[in-house]
């Protein structure tokens, strides 16, 4: 029998480019201020079609931050005929390729539309987090400001980097005037603290009735996490734990020797859709929650991430409103309304990929 599986792969042919994407506002955290984040994006090209995925590393942060990157998504690029299956696994050790991979032939076959539902259709929106960089007390009141303005009920908070007692304050100030049915609270340590800081910390986060702390000690420190888990006084979420945990069995035992409240999921880091799942799987197996965030993608892996995430129905406001952190994003049919992220216009159709058209 003829196989057009086979001649359908065979025709394919794939480019790639770099799209080095500018900070509106330079955005603090602990690790250091960010001013650009560099992106490359991988397009698929067969019978007239493409498909586009964005390959979403995370300089000094992402797994695959090496310096074979970038080769390895040329050699992913001049094998595209091995189909997602093969480069997937090929792909083991560069899950941001392997999310790219995942976005490019789906979209291939479908468009932006990667999971129809009522959200990508315009009807349902997803709630979101507004997040407060880090910076100089005047700034990161105006943020909040900002923030409020735009109807945000939840607030994602960087600390750990200015004076403790000034981050007190913005927190103290914020629960003064909304109640926690009013407002939740999150903060977002990235690693900053030490086991007995982040517990004293975690007293007055209590007192406050904040929701929860994201990775308040730095990754590979498991033991003390578990400490942490079930020291401090408030619910903590893994996050940067997760980057590089590749194998099933050492997920789960991440997930047995910590214990976390929640774990936070960023596909680009983890293996893209399928990576994602599979921490769901076991987390929901062992109790732990979860939510879902961007990597500082443009719109269009925000636009995967946030149809997947609709589609498991995981009420938690999710960390999806980065969309409009940059000057030179991929204009898509995305809007944040009230705190909520929603799509504004035509799936399929309204993008601007003028800005990597040299792949197109």
């Amino acid at each position: 029998m003829y196989n057009y599986l086979n001649e359908f792969l065979l025709l394919m042919n794939a480019k790639y480019c770099s799209h080095t994407l500018n900070f509106k506002i330079p955005g603090g955290t602990s690790r250091g201020v960010l001013t650009e984040k560099e992106s490359f994006f991988i397009a698929i090209h067969n019978d007239g079609k493409v498909g586009l995925g964005e390959v979403g590393v995370l300089r000094g942060l992402s797994y695959d931050d090496v310096p074979e990157l970038e080769s390895q998504i040329a050699w992913t690029c001049d094998n595209i005929q091995l189909g997602l299956e093969e480069l997937y696994a090929a792909n083991a050790q560069f899950p941001s390729i392997q999310f790219a991979l995942e976005q490019a032939f789906s979209h291939l076959n479908n468009g932006f539309e990667h999971f129809s539902s009522s959200f990508t259709s315009g009807h349902s929106s997803q709630p979101i987090n507004g997040l407060i960089w880090m910076g100089d007390l005047a700034f990161m009141r105006d943020q909040v400001s900002k923030r409020l303005s735009e109807g945000f009920s939840t607030l994602k908070m960087k600390v750990g980097a200015i004076d403790w007692r000034q981050e007190q304050s913005i927190l103290t100030a914020l629960r003064k005037e909304f109640s926690p049915d009013e407002l939740e609270l999150r903060v977002d340590a990235n690693g900053a603290f030490e086991l007995e800081q982040a517990v004293e910390v975690s007293k007055f986060l209590a007192e406050l009735e904040v929701h929860s702390m994201e990775q308040p000690l730095r990754a590979g420190r498991d033991k003390e996490l578990a400490l942490a888990a079930e020291q401090m006084h408030i619910p903590i979420a893994l996050d940067e734990s997760l980057i590089g945990v590749i194998e099933s069995e050492a997920k789960s035992q991440l997930l047995d020797t910590v214990k976390p409240q929640y774990i936070i999921l960023k596909p680009s880091f983890i293996g893209g859709w399928r990576g994602a799942d599979k921490w769901i799987s076991l987390a929901e197996s062992k109790g732990i929650g979860w939510w879902a965030t961007s990597a500082l993608e443009s719109n269009v892996g925000l636009n995967a991430i946030a149809q997947w995430a609709f589609t498991k129905g995981n009420a938690i406001p999710q960390g999806l409103g980065t969309g409009s952190l940059f000057t030179n994003n991929i204009p898509g049919p995305y809007e944040v309304s009230g705190g909520t992220l929603k799509v504004s216009g035509r799936i399929n159709e309204d993008w601007d990929l003028s800005g990597i058209k040299s792949i197109l």
